[in-house]
């Protein structure tokens, strides 16, 4: 008996200490746990929710210190009763879950180790068994050290297990066992593989036949029954290859935008769950951290489960540079234990994570697309511009034409002011595509011939795409009754007549305009152009200056 109890006591006491240490790792991670496990679809206890993480701190410290008790020999007595209650709660949990199916992991190794709800019970049997054995032969368990000593260590256990608790709650955990750890890539984690094990189900097809119910078993297929069908449960029998991660997405309102941002380079990612439920301390300093990653040339992001008026009241409350896509919250509590919390991503793959306590710490080397002069504020008021620049155009009637027109002259007052302080507002000022902006409001005014100098000069020294300054230049050629250089302008006279005609307006150099257009940054020809202006079934001819005069002189 001596040496059966003996051998409890080691497996006991560090199997203790060892699931302790994991869930004390992540207490954060355990407390959602037990979010779960209050929940009303479980145990219906949902009072206990708010208090899931001093539960957490105070369950997983007391299992490392028990572990710990129990190989020391100390407190033997109150030890043993202990572990014996907490196998026992641990046991009607495991086994709770499993019988009626309700948490998929009880969370007994964290994110380490991934049991089954009747492979966690079975463990937890086999411990339960152990623990009883210790309970009957608690006179072999000896002190290994004299009182003093043996005081001491167990002190120490509990004040070394309290501040590493407190340690990664404040920071990250010491060890990430989840998918979303640095040097993951998200997209190989999310990924299928093609030979993978593929999901088994069991149908059970219900149908009267001759007034009788009888059931009929097939892996999916309709059974062939002369009966009417009553009804079907399934049974998953192999549930096949499940990859690491399987509902991380990257949402707007109306795109799944997760394939487009996890192929983009130097992406950093603002993770907040819950918006209201977020730090104060750690929203306060996003502003600081984001601002200086987007002039260093990143893409800034935020994701997070709250609805629209809570992303655009923090962006509002913050002075934030970034828009929020939505992410489940579950997802998004996974990826960062902290709330809000940094990832920095390239192409997918994690390059560091930060609690919001530690985003001093996060290095962001200069990219070479950055943006030191970057003017926040007048990216914005540009932006808006934007917006109303194309606020009716989409949808013109003499009415909407009316108010379209007043907007356009208040955003070309605007424009002009900025043009004569700043100089062209452009991608080193305001960023992409911001720097576009007092391109559409001029492109759209009768003021081109004043600005067109201004346009290619922003377009010679690369802040502003040069194929803009090139549409811009035709249109100005055109309004003067010239040929145009690039092939980008065309006309339509008599739409509402028995007669319409659509052209290309006149091209000053028909055999090399696709090279130029090509040199310019268009990536279609002139042909190509014109068909994506009239139709596909536009056929392209370069009219002469007299034959366009003489078609537009015959529509007056």
């Amino acid at each position: 008996m001596k040496y059966i109890v003996q051998i409890s006591r080691v497996f006991v006491g560090v199997l203790f200490i060892i699931s302790g240490f994991i869930k004390l790792n992540d207490p954060l991670g355990f407390s959602y746990k037990l979010q779960e496990y209050f929940s009303t679809d479980v145990l219906n206890i949902p009072f206990l929710e708010p208090y899931a993480l001093a539960i957490s701190v105070f369950v997983v410290v007391l299992e490392v210190v028990l572990g710990v008790f129990l190989l020391i020999g100390y407190r033997r007595k109150l030890t043993i009763w202990l572990l014996l209650g907490m196998i026992v709660f641990f046991t009607f949990l495991t086994f709770y879950s499993a019988y009626f199916d309700k948490v998929k992991d009880c969370g007994c190794f964290g994110d380490a180790l991934k049991l089954t709800p009747w492979e966690s019970f079975t463990k937890d049997v086999i411990l339960l068994v152990l623990i009883l054995i210790l309970v009957l032969g608690i006179k072999h368990i000896k002190p290994i050290f004299k009182k003093l000593p043996n005081a001491i260590v167990a002190l120490l256990s509990f004040i070394i297990s309290l501040w590493f608790g407190y340690h990664v709650l404040m920071h990250l955990p010491a060890i990430d066992f989840r998918a979303y750890k640095i040097g993951n890539n998200l997209s190989d984690e999310m990924a299928v593989p093609e030979d993978a094990a593929k999901p088994v189900i069991e149908y059970t097809w219900t149908f009267n036949v001759n007034g009788e119910e009888k059931e009929y078993v097939t892996n999916g297929s309709y059974p062939t029954v002369d009966g009417e069908y009553v009804g079907v449960e399934t049974k998953t029998i192999d549930e096949g290859y499940i990859p690491s991660i399987q509902d991380f997405s990257i949402e707007s309102d109306d795109e799944d935008l997760t394939t487009h941002f996890l192929g983009i380079d130097n992406l950093v990612i603002v993770a907040m769950y819950n918006i209201y439920n977020s730090e104060q301390d750690g929203l306060q300093k996003l502003k600081a951290f984001t601002d200086d990653a987007i002039r260093k040339g990143y893409t800034v992001i935020g994701l997070s489960a709250s609805g629209d008026d809570a992303k655009q009241q923090l962006k509002a409350d913050y002075d934030l540079n970034f828009d929020t896509y939505l992410c489940d919250e579950k997802v998004v509590k996974t990826i960062v234990r902290a709330n809000p919390g940094i990832v920095v991503l390239n192409k997918g793959t994690v390059l560091n994570k930060a609690h919001w306590n530690d985003i001093e710490d996060v290095e962001l080397q200069e990219l070479p697309n950055a943006l030191p002069n970057l003017k926040f504020n007048l990216k914005r008021q540009l932006d808006s511009v934007l917006v109303e620049d194309q606020r009716y155009r989409s949808n013109m009637s003499m009415e909407t034409w009316k108010m379209q027109m007043e907007i356009d002259s208040s955003n070309l007052k605007f424009i002009k002011a900025i043009i004569d302080k700043n100089g062209y507002p452009g991608k080193s000022l305001v960023g992409e595509p911001t720097n576009t902006s007092a391109w559409y409001v001029i492109q759209h005014s009768n003021s081109i011939e004043e600005y067109l100098p201004v346009i290619k000069e922003a377009a010679a020294n690369g802040e502003l795409p040069k194929r803009l300054a090139a549409m811009m230049e035709d249109r100005y050629l055109m309004e003067r009754g010239e040929a145009q250089i690039y092939g980008t302008q065309g006309s339509s006279y008599g739409l509402n007549s028995d007669n319409p005609i659509s052209f290309m307006w006149p091209i000053k150099d028909l055999e090399n305009v696709n090279k130029l257009r090509k040199e310019a940054g268009f990536l279609d020809t002139v042909e190509e152009n014109a068909k994506r202006i009239f139709g596909d079934d536009f056929e392209f001819r370069n009219y002469t200056i007299e034959e366009v005069n003489k078609i537009i002189a015959s529509y007056k």
